[in-house]
């Protein structure tokens, strides 16, 4: 991680108590930590006693001149996205695994919190690690290597897609597949739409999102 130079950014209220859970925020394509640590007040308030860490992903955008990606998104074939995605997985694994170390926490005290290229990530580090994870959210991603996902799948975390039904990024369509794709395999599964909505979260999506993680971090 270190030679990566990641940049990391955090949200904890409690100063120097040890925090009783985590959640690690994985931001889109073109952003950058502080684009999604924000959004820790609002969940803090349901989890006080849960920490929040958003790092910067390791490679500089190239599709623009400034923010970071987990993978390149030049070649948007289904192919290229999940080779980037393997190849970044061994990334967050890693960042995980030091976090747990850090926090000193076990894993079903740890989620993920996604948005777009990180809920790719996020959907596709959690069900291929050993010990499972307290659960993922979601936001405007989509789910990689689905056919893959029956051989390599270690454990089965809980799942919340949260998704704007007029988001021109990642299409909403993709929502349906990957829950159904999921709850096949066994995951439990929920899914929501939020109407109207773009590539965003709006107050539904925190709302939905606050009380997945308070049912799964408690």
């Amino acid at each position: 991680m270190a030679e990566l130079s990641i940049q990391e950014h955090k949200y904890w209220a409690k100063g120097d108590e040890a925090p009783k859970s985590l959640v690690i925020m994985l931001h889109g394509l073109g952003a950058d930590g502080k684009d999604l640590i924000g959004l820790a007040h609002y969940f803090a308030q349901s989890l006080p006693d849960t920490a929040f860490v958003s790092p910067d992903a390791p490679f500089p955008c190239d599709m623009a001149p400034m923010g970071h990606q987990w993978f390149s998104l030049q070649d948007r074939t289904p192919e290229a996205m999940l080779r980037g995605a393997s190849h970044a997985a061994g990334i967050v694994d890693a960042y995980i695994d030091a976090k747990m170390k850090e926090y000193n926490l076990p894993a079903n005290k740890i989620a993920l919190l996604g948005f777009s290229q990180g809920t790719m990530m996020s959907l596709y580090v959690a069900p291929r690690r050993e010990e499972q994870l307290a659960g993922v959210l979601g936001y405007s991603g989509a789910l990689l290597g689905a056919e893959l996902l029956e051989s390599e799948v270690k454990s089965k975390p809980p799942v919340h897609l949260i998704h704007g039904t007029e988001d021109d990024v990642v299409p909403f369509a993709v929502m349906e597949p990957a829950a159904k794709i999921l709850s096949g395999q066994g995951f439990n599964v929920d899914a929501t739409p939020c109407e109207g909505t773009g590539h965003g979260i709006d107050e539904k999506g925190v709302m939905e999102g606050q009380k997945f993680l308070l049912k799964h971090l408690k």
